[in-house]
């Protein structure tokens, strides 16, 4: 059925339709094509912006054109929307309209939506092997909390996880005499991850310790009260790390961690989609970035060392 044109919806905020509409899209995401929370809510924020700027000139979902769609892009693209913002824009904006035409809606569809330009490559900040050695090496292990942190910090190295899927890592989930545990990633995708002996014997370490905290869950990383450890906590006990190794802690962070994971595996001559399988990433050419950074130290490397460079 295509959708009204009520112009009163006070209960879900935007008028002209869109409150329905959103609800209805943010339902759709999280439980027909499975995001996460934190992906849903980027494409909602999105719309939150579209449904502004549509709701003053009296526009309804269902009456946007060609025309409509890249006059807004052009407005965000004025206020100084960053082209990785205005890529993510057009992104929502396509899901959005594919779903409205799904459900019956007239007006554009997702083919209406302008491409802006290409966002530039940015290659991901990593850390050099002793770097990251240095990190590891920096939990005070005579002590409980310090064994944990290390367990997780060479866990994280280990496997590339990222900060969400570590927080929330059920103990259950890592099989050490097997070497490699099972993560629930994003879009609810599982994949398994091989890890090493190095991870393998401080997360033995920190089992050891797990219970005098009281675990009030069942996630492997507790902290002193027993509760999980959130995301926000992992960020900065790194970033603390990071300044007993002597680095800039405004370098460091869980993702660079990852990043150093996959980065590391290249150089040592993995194969590009096993990296793939193993970060979780839906598309190899998420997963090529990190060969821009294998060969950009190739060269620094070749550059510092050839005699004839």
């Amino acid at each position: 059925m295509p959708r009204s044109r009520n112009h009163e919806e006070p209960e879900h905020g935007w008028p002209l339709g869109w409150g329905a509409s959103l609800v209805e899209f943010r339902t759709h995401l999280a439980v027909e094509r499975g995001l996460s929370a934190n992906t849903s809510s980027g494409y909602m924020s999105d719309l939150d912006h579209l449904a502004a700027w549509a709701c003053p000139r009296d526009l309804p979902p269902d009456a946007l054109t060609r025309d409509h769609l890249t006059a807004f892009i052009v407005s965000q693209q004025g206020e100084g929307k960053s082209p990785r913002s205005l890529a993510r824009m057009s992104s929502s904006l396509r899901s959005f309209l594919a779903f409205l035409r799904l459900e019956g809606g007239g007006g554009a569809g997702p083919e209406a939506v302008v491409k802006p330009p290409r966002p530039p490559r940015i290659l991901p900040r990593t850390l050099s092997e002793s770097q990251v050695e240095a990190i590891l090496n920096a939990p005070d292990v005579a002590t409980p909390l310090g064994v944990r942190d290390r367990a997780w910090l060479e866990l994280t190295y280990a496997s590339g996880l990222r900060v969400s899927e570590l927080a929330g890592l059920p103990a259950l989930s890592v099989f050490l005499d097997e070497g490699f545990l099972r993560v629930m990633g994003k879009g609810s995708k599982e994949r398994l991850i091989p890890f090493g002996t190095g991870a393998e014997k401080w997360i033995r370490a920190w089992l050891v310790l797990r219970p005098g905290f009281k675990p009030s869950g069942g996630e492997l990383f507790v902290g002193q009260r027993g509760e999980g450890l959130t995301r926000q906590h992992l960020w900065r006990l790194l970033k603390g790390y990071a300044r007993a190794a002597g680095l800039r802690a405004q370098a460091v962070s869980p993702h660079v961690l990852r990043h150093a994971f996959a980065t590391h595996l290249l150089d040592h001559g993995a194969d590009l989609r096993a990296v793939q399988a193993m970060l979780g990433h839906a598309d190899i050419s998420t997963t090529q970035i990190y060969t821009h950074v294998h060969q950009a130290r190739l060269r620094a490397l070749y550059d510092q060392m050839h005699p004839r460079s």
